[in-house]
This record gives structure tokens, sequence and C-alpha cells, in this order.
């Protein structure tokens, strides 16, 4: 049976050169980082190595990139440790309501812990309106923190415009990159921003390596103690083979970046604007400011958790909402902020492209689709019609 892989979102194969890269230090270079003879010299050159790629390819200066264990701990690290930091100026801090549930559970952690947390709303394609930002702000403020792209509905938010008006203010902003670095352009300097999350799996890196851009000259607390690993930021012996594996991959996507785009781009528009002429299936978010290999839909009248199946079934492999919440059989947050409707938001489903997929996966994902939809369809009990307006917002389908 054909196999077609259409989650990268959630996670990407390891690209072949990465794991050549890590594998000496599964075995010959085994040492400890501060170990200082041989062993522990070449384990912390690997990391000081891998330290400079990833600063290269989001524009930062090495030091000031701390390796992490994922993008979710580099997400706590930036909400709780700038919080913590500044508490003493101020205890409100906004978030979007279109953030990973690593952002969004922090800030309800913040909120227990006495700060006051304001969550941004979206429109309908999933932008958060810097005027919004900007009448959010109090004289408390803190803290901003808006995700640079979503990876369930793949739109990728104005963070420049959002941190010209936090530094009005003298606000952090931090952003939420695990989507967006080593697939698109990723730029600190350009962007403006004070802190930045990334993950490794999400360019064909490993799992179990993330990393956090601080800015230079920015406080911040830290989230693990116990050592003076990362210059003191955050403790525990570093996984050394996944850093020099997050090195490796950031350099090839560097290398790699706009031929990797301009290879997507036309797979996922193919996607789109043949889903586009098939009855009750709308696209959620930005149709052209989005993820180049990305391409999301809510189905009327079916449930994303039946489409997943039926298509696993054909070999095509998909998500339903995030990685994260998937098994919830819960409408999706990201998507009810948007102001779909909940019987509808229960439909969706999600193709992420990666650079394995070739174009004659594509034609057996769009030859496929669309049966397991009339299937489906064919034994919904529900009606024509059934979704169109429910408490939450209203419905706009193609018919």
């Amino acid at each position: 049976m054909r196999k077609c892989y259409f989650d990268h979102v959630a996670t990407n194969p390891l690209h072949p050169d990465v794991l050549e890269a890590m594998m000496p230090y599964f075995k010959e270079e085994f040492g400890n980082p501060l170990s200082v003879y041989e062993y522990g010299m070449n384990a912390k050159k690997a990391i000081e190595g891998a330290r400079e790629k990833v600063a290269g390819l989001v524009n930062a200066k090495p030091a000031e990139i701390i390796f992490t264990s994922s993008g979710a701990e580099a997400n706590n690290f930036a909400l709780r440790g700038i919080a913590l930091a500044r508490q003493n100026e101020g205890r409100h801090v906004l978030v979007s309501r279109m953030e990973h549930h690593s952002i969004l559970n922090s800030a309800r952690f913040l909120e227990k812990s006495g700060f006051a947390v304001t969550y941004l709303p979206v429109d309908k394609k999933g932008f958060v309106d810097p005027d919004t930002v900007k009448k959010a702000i109090t004289k408390e403020t803190v803290l901003i923190s808006v995700i640079h792209a979503s990876s369930e509905v793949g739109t990728i938010e104005p963070i420049k415009e959002i941190v010209k008006v936090a530094k009005e203010n003298n606000i952090l902003v931090h952003t939420d990159a695990v989507a967006t670095t080593g697939n698109i352009p990723v730029d600190v300097r350009d962007l403006g921003v004070d802190l930045l999350s990334m993950a490794a799996h999400q360019f064909y890196g490993p799992k179990g390596a993330g990393a956090l851009f601080v800015k230079q000259g920015t406080r911040i607390v830290p989230l693990i103690y116990g050592g003076i690993q990362e210059t003191g930021r955050r403790a525990g012996t570093e996984n050394v083979p996944a850093i020099a594996g997050m090195g490796k991959a950031a350099e090839l996507a560097q290398k790699e970046l706009q031929a990797r785009m301009d290879y997507l781009r036309p797979l996922r528009d193919r996607v789109i604007d043949t889903m586009a002429n098939v009855k009750n299936v709308v696209l959620t978010g930005d149709r052209e400011n989005r993820l180049p290999g990305h391409a999301s839909f809510c189905v009327e009248y079916i449930e994303g958790e039946a489409m997943l199946l039926l298509l696993a079934a054909k070999g095509i492999f998909s998500a339903s909402g995030s990685a994260c919440s998937s098994k919830a059989l819960k409408a999706s947050p990201v998507l009810l902020s948007m102001g779909v409707p909940a019987g509808l938001a229960q439909g969706s489903i999600v193709f992420s492209l990666g650079r394995g997929n070739t174009p004659e996966d594509v034609d057996y994902l769009l030859g496929e689709f669309p049966a397991v939809i009339k299937r489906l369809r064919d034994i919904s009990p529900f009606s024509e019609g059934w979704g169109d307006k429910e408490e939450g917002g209203e419905c706009t389908v193609k018919k």
C-alpha cells in the first residue's frame, strides 16, 4: 500500500546528514561537556558549534541561544522566566488565543501566581490585530507573546507590527516560532523580538532538542535550577547528540530554505485549489500569508477523526487540530477563537507537506480525499445546513 505522510507540523523525519552528524556523540565522543579533559572538551566544542549554526539560522548572536529539550520548554521558559524577572515592574501579560498549549497553560500558571493575563482575540483568518494589542496594553504590561505562525491553520502573524506597538511602551515581545524556524525566513533582528522559541524536529532535526533566543541584555529567571550549564540559565547535563543534530539541521535549513519553500508552495496550492471545488469544504487560515507546505480545512457534516481513520486506512497520514490536542475529541480552541462554530470545527483536517512529499503523493491525496468525504457524508446523520449557524459564530461555507 502506498504511504504518504502529510503531518509535518507534528514532526519530521530526521535528515540523513543530521543523523550522521549525531552518531559520534552516541559512541566515541560521549563525554560530559563540563569535564575538563578531551572527551568533555570535544562535547563542549560540539555544543558551541551547534549554537553558532542555530544562531545563524535566525540571525542571532551565539550567546543569545539557550538550548532546551523542546519548543514547549522554550515557551514555558520565555513566559514564566520573563514574567518573574519583571514582576516588580508590572504583573500583566498579553497572549493571543492562537497560542500553543505550552503558552496558554503557562499563562494560566501565571494567573494562579497573581498575574493578570489578557487573551488577545483573532479575526476569522487567525490574525492578531496590532491595534487590538495596543488597546490591551496597560501600565502593568511587561510581556506580549504572539505565535509567529499557527501550525493548525498556517497563518503567519504580523509580528513586526506588534513589536512596534510593544516597543512604544517598553514591553518585551516573545514569539513561538516553532512552526516557522527552518521553514520560512526567520530573522530576530528584522522581527525585532526579544525572545523566540524553536524546535529542531520541525526542520528535520531530532526530537528532544529546542532553543530559546533571548536578546542580549534581557533578564530572565531560569525554569530549571541545578547547575551552571547554558551560562547558568538552564541546568542539566546537555543532550549533546541532539544539540549537535539541531546544529546540523539548522545549517541545512539555512542553505536549503529557499529551495524548500519553492518546492512546497506549488504542491500546497494544488491541494488548496482542488479542495476549493469540493462542496462545503472551507479553507481555514489566510490563503496567501501562510506556511509554504500547509493546507487546512473544515469539512461540513462529518467529523475530523473519521476522516483521519479512513485516510490512514489508505496510507494517507494527516492531522485534525493540533498534534497536542487531536486525541482529545474536542473542538479546536484555535478554530473556536477564529469564530468557527463548534460543529464545523469538529470537521477540521490539516495536511502539512514536507521535502519528502512528491507530486505523485499529492495526486494520490487529491484522488482519495474527496471520495472519503463523500463516503462519510453518505452515512452522516446530519443534514444539509447543519452547522451553518451555531452559538459562537457564523459558518461561511462554499455551496
